[in-house]
């Protein structure tokens, strides 16, 4: 029997011949009508290869045949598991089942949306749940994401496939950083006083000199200096305790550093940047991942 062809509607329709024994019932149970059941118990007949059902000697309505009786307790089981498992929600219990959940982002979008995941997720979740932070191949985050290599990918707007789902998490703004006791001091910055200083460049590419905001230096006619260039916030922290080197970066990454690192607002007007949360449309209502992702809003939303 090949099950690829086989009308599940009929085992419905056995199920409830062998329960009234009687086509009329049996059709008034369906909602059917008579002849339509009896094209069906035809089928029945031929799919089994036995009568299945004779028509009783004394009195309306059928007796069973041997092969249908030996049919009847496992079919109804079989029934009955059939519409357990379509009337059964999937569920998703953070405390007790196991999963592994895998997050592309860059380290700035790890420190500022991955570390307070990781701090609720210790309270919330059991030992069963992990997170693994991955960086961001962008020519391949499209493919990994339709795969289920990747979960959940924390990035701007641009660097989102366009078939994704998304959800905004946060707004962030760029200010100078500069490392405490700096000869230049703690003045307010003009831009002549920015333009001459020693910049240190974020390259997420990689060895680029040049950034979004020498582009917009460029458009206001002025030009700084960068003199390093890395390819990890990570690392700017670091060396600007280190050196006399100064870096624009986003605000938040600057605040988690202020013990070390001063702040002051730019001498001129410049967007900055909303980090997203984004999954493929077949995740959407997925329980663990819906789970995951409220738990990334909550765990923003406490900062």
């Amino acid at each position: 029997m090949d099950l690829r062809s086989l009308d599940l509607n009929l085992l419905v329709s056995l199920d409830a011949l062998l329960t009234e024994l009687n086509v009329t019932r049996a059709a008034q149970r369906l909602h059917i009508s008579q002849p339509a059941l009896s094209a069906q118990l035809s089928r029945l007949r031929s799919l089994f290869g036995d009568p299945l059902l004779m028509p009783a000697e004394k009195g309306r309505g059928m007796v069973a045949t041997q092969r249908a009786l030996a049919l009847q307790a496992p079919l109804h089981v079989l029934l009955h598991e059939m519409e357990t498992l379509l009337r059964t929600r999937p569920g998703f219990d953070p405390a007790n089942d196991t999963r592994n959940f895998n997050i592309a982002a860059s380290d700035n979008a790890t420190i500022v949306a991955g570390v307070p995941l990781a701090e609720m997720l210790k309270r919330e979740a059991g030992p069963g749940v992990r997170l693994a932070f991955r960086t961001v191949d962008q020519n391949r985050i499209a493919d990994q994401m339709e795969s289920g290599d990747i979960d959940v990918l924390f990035g701007a707007r641009h660097a989102i496939p366009p078939s994704m789902k998304t959800v905004r998490l946060l707004h962030e703004r760029f200010i100078m950083a500069q490392r405490k006791g700096h000869p230049r001091g703690t003045a307010a910055l003009d831009m002549d006083s920015y333009c001459a200083l020693e910049h240190m460049l974020v390259s997420t590419s990689g060895g680029s000199f040049h950034g979004f905001i020498d582009e917009h230096l460029d458009r206001l006619g002025r030009q700084r200096r960068v003199a390093i260039s890395v390819q990890q916030f990570i690392l700017v922290a670091e060396i600007l305790q280190a050196t006399d080197y100064v870096s624009t970066l986003p605000g938040r990454l600057v605040t988690r550093h202020a013990d070390k690192l001063d702040g002051f607002e730019l001498p001129f007007e410049v967007s900055g940047y909303t980090l997203f949360m984004a999954w493929h449309p077949r995740l959407h209502a997925d329980p663990g991942h819906v789970w995951l992702r409220e738990l990334v809003l909550r765990s923003l939303e406490a900062r």
